[in-house]
């Protein structure tokens, strides 16, 4: 029941129908997001994958909820049956972010996992909707590009890093510091998706009349909100006496909630709505000398069909796009070196 309470906070109506798959669906971000997505209207099939064989017991359970999209799950050999046919892909796959842990730290194994899994996206459903998770987003995306070039099957329109959850802070953090603004205002992010790379644009939010330090404050905790959550799932308690600590772990829940409404508003968009847009990590020219930027998006039947420029901004905003500039750079740059020499 609560699956289709939080689904309904999206769209609810879609002419369209369409498959979607979900590449590393038994993870901690993958079982909640594939459990939204079961509820999300305009999907007909939901193609669960991942390398653990947990998929098929998460498939068989999902499977159960009664709501019409028909639910398989793959294991990582089976990935072309998965594929076939699928209009929209999310990539959630890779190791979590540990206490201590940046997101650098996670690009050796993410990269390589993220590679692998938009090669047999270019083998099997080249003009599917490809949607990256997987972390550090400010590289995986530069690497999928890369990948789908060397497949000769590469739409920029078609490819985004899913920044959707510092959309979705940014939104939450602002109704807190002024209940007068609801939890549902949205909020133009812009940037990458890690530390000082992600830049919520306060003011260009009507009715915002906070003091700039409590702004700035804001700012700070939307671009380390993860440390946030990483921080309190590694707490520890006494239990009999006993100190034990909580298994850790990143955002997977929030993520989840983040990863399906974007892809609603990607099936929107595939559905011929017009006016739908989000914010998003693709291939840009909003800001010049960076070749993958996050900024408002408007989406389509061909995918990404305007890509916003940044807009107007404040001073303080100003100073943090200088900021980011050459950290979101080399992180772009890591990822596209990756792709050159991935598969030699």
């Amino acid at each position: 029941m609560y699956s289709r309470v939080l689904a309904r906070s999206f769209s609810s109506s879609r002419a369209s129908l369409a498959k979607v798959a979900v590449l590393g669906a038994a993870g901690g971000i993958g079982q909640p997001l594939s459990l939204l997505l079961k509820d999300v209207k305009g999907i007909t099939a939901l193609s669960l994958v991942d390398r653990a064989p947990d998929v098929i017991g998460v498939a068989a359970d999902m499977s159960h909820v009664n709501t019409s999209a028909k639910v398989a799950g793959y294991t990582s050999d089976k990935i072309g049956e998965a594929l076939a046919g699928a209009a929209v892909v999310v990539i959630p796959a890779g190791v979590p972010r540990k206490p201590g842990m940046d997101r650098d730290a996670l690009f050796n194994t993410n990269a390589s996992i993220v590679a692998d899994l938009v090669t047999a996206c270019a083998k099997h459903c080249p003009k599917a909707m490809i949607l990256i998770i997987s972390n550090p987003v400010n590289s995986t995306v530069p690497i999928a590009a890369g990948i789908l070039k060397k497949a000769g099957v590469y739409d920029p329109k078609r490819l985004f890093g899913v920044t959707t959850l510092d959309v979705v802070r940014a939104s939450t953090f602002l109704s807190e510091a002024q209940p007068s603004l609801p939890p549902s205002i949205r909020v133009t992010v812009v940037g990458g998706h890690a530390g000082i790379t992600i830049l919520p644009l306060w003011s260009q939010v009507k009715g915002v009349s906070l003091p700039a330090d409590t702004l700035e404050k804001l700012t700070k905790r939307v671009q380390f909100g993860g440390d946030e959550v990483v921080a309190a799932k590694a707490v520890k308690a006494m239990v009999d006496g006993v100190e034990v600590a909580a298994r850790g772990g990143s955002a997977t829940l929030s993520m989840a909630y983040a990863g399906a409404r974007f892809v609603d508003s990607v099936l929107r968009g595939l559905a011929g709505e017009k006016g739908v847009s989000e914010c998003a990590f693709v291939e840009s020219s909003a800001n010049p000398g960076l070749p993958f930027f996050a900024t408002r998006v408007e989406l389509g039947k061909d995918g990404a069909e305007k890509v916003h420029p940044i807009g107007e901004v404040s001073a303080s905003e100003k100073v943090w796009l200088e900021k980011m500039q050459k950290e979101l750079g080399d992180q772009i740059k890591k990822g596209t070196e990756f792709a050159d020499k991935y598969g030699k």
